[in-house]
């Protein structure tokens, strides 16, 4: 039998192939990879979910601390429900009419502005304002004329609308009228209407006030959703 050479023998295990080594620069590159792979998925994920729909709440479409920008104009709330001590009252939004207050409620409420909100005046059968402002006087003014108020007038009851003059410590505060008030438009811009609820605006108009028409018990607005629909 024929010996083979140590020379051949050292030839041979030259040609054979080692096992394959992943350089750190592949290592690099897979790693690279896999993470921009991760950061696509998220990104599309995060668009998913934050597509411009109203989400769903109790049945019904409801925007409610989200962000306006990225909704459809034909998406966005036409409704705004009040949450108070003495029941619910959904007021419909006057976007056509009045853009900018609305534009400006609907922000308000999306940042929370209105929860602990009081109403601050109550005038029986006539208009509870809540906010307060101590140099505006309407109410005064219209609880001294509501016995002798205009009934030939076509005014729709329950409009909702804020002081065109605003006070100096800025701040926003809304009216609900619910009688027919002679000089409503030169005071308030009407941005809404009460749509459900107006049993409530009554009951709260019932409240035992001071001199100053301001309730004895607190009455507060314990938070404001915004509805696509009623």
């Amino acid at each position: 039998m024929a010996k083979i050479k140590p020379q051949a023998l050292l030839q041979q295990s030259k040609k054979k192939k080692g096992p394959s080594r992943i350089s750190i620069t592949n290592i690099v590159i897979y790693t690279l990879a896999v993470l921009l792979l991760v950061f696509v998925l998220f990104s599309a994920y995060k668009r998913w979910t934050q597509r411009s729909e109203i989400p769903s709440h109790n049945g019904r479409s409801v925007l409610e601390d989200a962000a306006f920008p990225g909704i459809k104009n034909t998406n966005l709330p036409r409704f705004a429900t009040l949450d108070t001590g003495k029941g619910s009252v959904t007021i419909e939004l006057f976007k056509a009419t009045a853009p900018n207050v609305v534009d400006q409620f609907m922000k308000l409420c999306q940042d929370g502005y209105f929860k602990g909100f009081l109403f601050s005046r109550v005038v029986k059968h006539s208009v509870i304002q809540a906010g307060d402002s101590a140099e505006f006087d309407a109410v005064k003014d219209w609880a001294l004329e509501r016995k002798s108020l205009d009934t030939s007038l076509k005014q729709e009851e329950f409009m909702v609308g804020t002081p065109k003059v605003k006070n100096e410590q800025g701040g926003f505060e809304f009216f609900i009228v619910s009688a027919q008030i002679t000089d409503l438009n030169e005071k308030l811009t009407v941005f809404g209407r009460v749509a459900k609820g107006q049993d409530v605006v009554q009951d709260i108009e019932e409240v035992e006030t001071d001199e100053q028409y301001q309730p004895k018990s607190p009455i507060e607005i314990m938070s404001v959703t915004l509805l696509q629909d009623m």
